[in-house]
């Protein structure tokens, strides 16, 4: 069920609107601020995190539960897909990246510096780092959208995939240092493993050489950030060129987004074998 779960997902983000329908974080952002106005949760942030992130998951495991004896498992199914479709990323990170791409491709610096702090909410230096952290952007969220997202329902389902989007959340919206430290501690845990399996399928799909000799220092390591890691192997895998603006500058976004529908075929064929194998 998992499987036809994952292409039910891909369908749903290609072809219909399901996600913006479904992707409402307005009662739990209520649920956010109500907590973080509590004292005993301003005190306790591991309490703050059982009520934001522990309680909706005990929700789920409940409803998963009442419905795994009726029809043998498959009115399940949508919950599955519901959850999971709400726990992609926000946004369409393409339709974000529109306008920055044209102003780029005419090499209009001035337009491109006004779009990427409007859009993508980005800021840098020279129209170097710029583009640098533009291509940084692409990747980063593509990865914690998607990848991190498909990779924890397949191997442990719908709990693991909320869990993360609501890490996601509480690292994005929390306004209470303590409360976001704690959400940052816990995120980069569940980054740390689809991070480096998405790491080693650009590796297959993309230059291995190249992407080898990034990896290999950090491969175990705990201290580096996930998007960190991810954005130096990806540029590595697609042999991201020097940044230039106008055209070349874009061809450097495009590669790398091709490079991450690459991993994404890679992944997806490598589900459907572990499917047909158990």
């Amino acid at each position: 069920m998992s499987f036809l779960v994952l292409l039910l997902v891909l369908w749903a983000e290609k072809f219909s609107s399901w996600r913006h329908r479904i992707q409402h974080d307005g009662p739990w952002l209520r649920l956010l601020n109500k907590v973080q106005r509590n004292r005993d949760c301003q005190a306790h942030p591991w309490l703050a995190m059982a009520v934001l992130v522990l309680l909706p998951l005990l929700v789920l495991a409940l409803v998963l539960l009442v419905l795994k004896p009726v029809a043998y498992g498959w009115l399940a199914l949508p919950v599955h897909l519901l959850v999971l479709i709400y726990s992609l990323g926000r946004g369409d990170l393409l339709e974000a990246l529109g306008p920055f791409r044209d102003s780029w491709r005419r090499g209009d610096a001035e337009a491109a510096y006004l779009v990427a702090r409007r859009d993508l909410a980005l800021e840098a230096d020279d129209e170097n780092s710029l583009l640098y952290s533009v291509q940084g952007h692409l990747v980063w969220q593509a990865y914690q959208s998607f990848f991190a997202v498909i990779f924890w329902y397949s191997l442990l389902g719908p709990l693991a995939a909320l869990a993360y989007r609501l890490l996601a959340l509480l690292v994005e919206h929390s306004e209470q240092a303590l409360l976001r430290e704690r959400a940052v501690q816990l995120r980069h845990a569940f980054d740390w493993l689809p991070v480096r399996v998405l790491a080693a399928s650009f590796a297959l799909v993309g230059n291995f050489i190249g992407v080898s000799r990034a990896l290999l220092h950090e491969l175990l390591s705990w201290d580096i950030a996930a998007a960190q890691l991810v954005i130096m192997v990806a540029r590595a895998g697609s042999e991201t060129p020097a940044p230039l603006i106008g055209e070349a500058g874009v061809s450097s976004l495009d590669g790398l987004w091709q490079l991450l529908v690459r991993a994404a075929v890679l992944w997806y064929a490598l589900f459907a074998l572990w499917t047909l194998l158990v």
